[in-house]
């Protein structure tokens, strides 16, 4: 009966990583399902005028840079984000088209960067992934030598050989599950950027 417990064990955590491996075989060290798109779609939330000028000087702009870290902290509410837009609106008076451009780049520029270092970092974490799936493929392969071993070890070695799997196969489990869980931040850091973006457009019509 307890040479059936391992032997189940064993197959489980074959089948978990054989899973594992050939959904992250398409896309490399990439660990998650959506596609990796390491950049936000300028095209796609921004019809305003051009902001090549702007994305290299707005830094320069204390009250801008000092906005764009505000409204894009996910720590400020998006409700909260949009006031202060408004606000920034109202001041700007007859230039407000031009700030409002300088603020959106600088809004780009901020996010686009959150959202790259995002996205590397999930390169690294996919690496690691991996890295402990062939660990604990190694390890499941083990065991089942030691199943196979002649003459058989005694149970209590057995015992301990199926612990050290079990803990192996948890530890790389819990970090599958974490990452559906992180993958989602690029999809969140660029859904709050689109709001923002027609914040901005909607105070510059």
């Amino acid at each position: 009966m307890l040479m059936r417990r391992h032997l189940a064990l064993a197959l489980t955590a074959q089948l978990l990583l054989a899973t594992s491996a050939v959904a992250q075989s398409a896309q490399s060290d990439w660990p998650c399902k959506q596609v990796r798109v390491p950049e936000i779609a300028l095209g796609g939330v921004w019809t305003g005028p051009s902001i090549e000028t702007e994305r290299k000087s707005w830094r320069d702009d204390a009250a801008i840079a000092d906005l764009v870290a505000r409204i894009a902290a996910r720590r400020t509410p998006i409700e909260e984000a949009e006031k202060l837009i408004g606000e920034f609106s109202k001041s700007a008076g007859d230039h407000r088209k031009e700030r409002l451009t300088m603020l959106f780049a600088g809004l780009y520029e901020r996010m686009n960067d959150e959202r790259r270092d995002v996205v590397n970092g999930l390169d690294r974490f996919g690496r690691r992934l991996k890295e402990m799936a062939e660990k604990t493929r190694e390890e499941t392969q083990a065991f089942f030598d030691l199943q196979n071993k002649k003459p058989p070890l005694d149970a209590e070695s057995m015992r301990k050989a199926a612990e050290t799997l079990q803990w192996r196969v948890r530890l790389f489990e819990e970090q599958r599950k974490m990452a559906s869980f992180v993958c989602e931040s690029p999809a969140l850091i660029e859904q709050r950027f689109g709001e923002l973006a027609r914040k901005i457009l909607a105070e510059m019509a």
